[in-house]
């Protein structure tokens, strides 16, 4: 099986390429390193490429057979080049995992128009290479829960209205929608899956994905007060990053055709900050906790119904709170 994993480098991608090449699949890496680390790639037989250098890789080393299975070629530029979807046109790859995004809310708020033509008229393109290829691979898309906005009904199922409150969910919710549109234009093979909270290794405490998690343990391995909003009882469906890799290989491996179904991925728990706090003071002791206002406008609580995921993509969470917590103190050596 081959496949190509925009974000590759990135949080989610990086997990997820592991465990992919763990499975014997050979996988392409795009990622334009704004959100992505090489480094997070460690461990794997990388080959870092140049966009405008994938012509001399694939006549020295594909044409001619000497690339391993189990090499990860890092195509360094963005997943809209010209390069990348001409390797997806070529029929190259059996499945599409769609991570890349530009996920900072804020910005997207700030900057609509920009932020649109890479969330949504970028993977756009990505979707039409797909459509023009001999194959017509899966396209499984990275898509959130932030698409529901501010839903009252808990636990929230994919049927509930979607009602975005920044441009960065419109964007993901139009591409869901465009998506569900393929499938009857163009033939297209598409799953959409809505992250809740996604937590673990390789999630930097100042990224655009950043939970409290990943935040409070960048700031105790510097030494840092922790700061916690509100009256910290606002609860979250924190999922293991595991979890979510998990959920994108049974969606890649589901054996009928798709057409930009979507499926909450999340555990079914929500969890308050306070209760996170206790797990951080049974692991590290001693921290000091500034207490900050409410954010405006922060949903208060989320909570995903999983029963659809679980249905029909043969979804379970594994990991439990405080068995990911684990993980992802060991990653901070913390």
């Amino acid at each position: 099986m081959r496949a190509l994993v925009t974000g590759g480098a990135g949080f989610i991608g990086s997990n997820l390429v592991h465990e992919l090449v763990r499975l014997g699949w050979t996988v392409d890496v795009a990622d334009d390193m704004s959100n992505g680390h090489l480094e997070f790639l460690d461990g794997l037989k990388t080959r870092n490429v140049l966009g405008a250098a994938l012509p001399i890789w694939e006549e020295r080393a594909e044409s001619i057979g000497t690339r391993s299975r189990d090499l990860v070629l890092v195509v360094n530029g963005c997943f809209s080049s010209d390069h990348v979807l001409d390797r997806v046109r070529r029929g190259l790859y059996d499945t599409v995992f769609h991570l890349a995004a530009n996920p900072r809310v804020s910005y997207t708020v700030e900057y609509p128009a920009e932020t649109t033509e890479v969330n949504v008229n970028m993977t756009m393109k990505l979707v039409m290479a797909v459509a023009n290829s001999p194959n017509k691979p899966r396209i499984v898309f990275s898509s959130t829960c932030a698409v529901y906005g501010n839903t009252v009904k808990l636990p929230t199922d994919e049927w509930v209205d979607q009602n975005p409150v920044s441009p960065y969910a419109l964007q993901k919710l139009m591409v869901e929608k465009f998506l569900k549109m393929s499938s009857k234009l163009y033939g297209v093979d598409s799953i959409c899956l809505r992250y809740f909270n996604v937590y673990g290794p390789n999630q930097l405490g100042d990224s655009p994905y950043s939970t409290a998690i990943s935040a409070w343990c960048d700031k105790i391995s510097k030494g840092l007060p922790l700061r916690s909003d509100g009256d910290g009882e606002q609860t979250r469906d924190m999922v293991y990053v595991g979890d979510v890799v998990s959920a994108n290989i049974l969606a890649a491996n589901l054996k009928r055709s798709m057409s930009g179904e979507v499926f909450n991925i999340g555990t079914g728990v929500s969890v308050s900050n306070n209760q996170i706090l206790s797990a951080f003071r049974e692991r590290c002791k001693s921290f000091e906790v500034v207490q900050a206002p409410e954010r405006p406008g922060d949903v208060k609580h989320t909570k995903a119904d999983i029963t659809s995921a679980n249905s029909t993509l043969g979804f379970t969470p594994n990991y439990d709170l405080l068995t990911g917590l684990e993980k992802t103190f060991q990653w901070w050596k913390i």
